[in-house]
């Protein structure tokens, strides 16, 4: 997903093995990815997607000061969905620490490693019936 403030940006979804990058949207003030390939679009992932970056994770809060995570590996998420008009878009790390996207310090490269498994509504339902007393059938000729 892209985040609520996005929605005046052209976006697109992510695709497994493409490496995006972190920048500031042309007109808005949030971050977010983008291909390197071109910066002016959005590039919205689902939860659970799978990155790693190319660095440690480096993030602020809009101050001047920059923190690192020490890891290169996250986990695409939500943070407070229930709650209306602020960012929610956040990397989880290994750690349990999570971090909002839109405070990712910019030009940082990451890689989709994995998109999560989507099933459509009638899949999900339907789930193979195991029969748990079930032998194969084994038919004796006669020999002779």
């Amino acid at each position: 997903m892209c985040d609520y403030s996005l929605h005046a940006v052209a976006t697109r979804p992510a695709e497994v093995g493409e490496t995006i990058v972190t920048t500031t949207f042309r007109g808005t003030s949030t971050r977010g990815f983008a291909s390197e390939a071109d910066l002016s679009v959005a590039v919205c992932l689902l939860p659970g997607t799978e990155l790693a970056f190319a660095d440690n994770v480096r993030y602020d809060n809009r101050w001047i000061w920059t923190r690192t995570v020490n890891s290169r590996v996250g986990k695409f998420g939500k943070i407070d969905p229930h709650i209306p008009d602020r960012h929610h878009d956040a990397i989880e790390f290994p750690d349990g620490k999570s971090v909002l996207v839109t405070q990712l310090v910019e030009g940082q490269r990451a890689t989709v490693l994995q998109l999560p498994v989507t099933l459509p509504i009638g899949e999900r339902e339907h789930r193979p019936q195991i029969i748990a007393d079930s032998r194969p059938t084994v038919t004796r000729l006669p020999i002779g």
